[in-house]
């Protein structure tokens, strides 16, 4: 199991935040999506060997959000 924090832009109220654990957390391998919204941060627990970290960014990046 592996952790990552990514800095995610756009990111304003709950709707974001439905957003992203929906379809962050559908992904095969994603165990866990944290989201601290003021801090504009996404904190995911995944198993890289069913999911890449570009499969996560892409996925939030398919919904509006930028990560940096």
């Amino acid at each position: 199991m592996e952790n990552v924090t990514l800095n995610v832009k756009g990111m304003s109220c709950g709707h974001c935040v439905k957003a992203i654990e929906g379809s962050v957390g559908s992904l095969q391998g994603v165990e866990q999506v944290k989201i601290n919204l003021e801090a504009g941060k996404v904190n995911i627990a995944f198993d890289h060997d069913k999911v890449t970290l570009d499969e996560i960014k892409e996925t939030i990046d398919d919904q509006g959000y930028d990560v940096v």
